[in-house]
């Protein structure tokens, strides 16, 4: 609801270092929460980075929408892959490697917010499939 009523204020203000810093946030912090609940929920680990990637995508893409613009995973290049990259870490530290589940969800987060920083800084893309 604050995004809502301050958001003149905050579009005025904020640069887009800034806004992209927290949707990279919100993306680490919903790919690791669809992760976690999938594992919680003793689903296989592929299942659960998978629907990690879906959770964290999903939520920018109907926070796009309610803003009526394009969605970030149809125009940002690397975002879907960042998601999949933090669930990954946060499942694999948690079943290979057995860490407690809080630094698992640590460094799959960070992993995400960084690859995605790093592509917006760098301009790295995929390739485009098609013509």
């Amino acid at each position: 609801m604050l995004a809502f009523v301050f958001h003149g204020t905050v579009a005025q203000q904020a640069s887009s270092v800034l806004i992209t810093a927290l949707d990279a946030a919100g993306l680490s912090l919903f790919a690791i929460a669809g992760a976690t609940k999938a594992l919680e929920f003793g689903m296989h680990p592929m299942m659960a980075v998978l629907l990690g990637t879906i959770t964290g995508c999903g939520g920018g893409t109907i926070r796009d929408i309610f803003l009526n613009t394009i969605p970030g995973i149809l125009r940002a290049d690397i975002y879907a892959s960042a998601a999949l990259l933090g669930a990954a870490v946060m499942v694999i530290s948690v079943r290979a490697l057995r860490l407690h589940p809080s630094l698992a969800a640590l460094a799959g987060g960070v992993s995400c917010f960084v690859l995605r920083m790093l592509s917006v800084w760098r301009g790295w893309s995929l390739p485009k499939i098609g013509a």
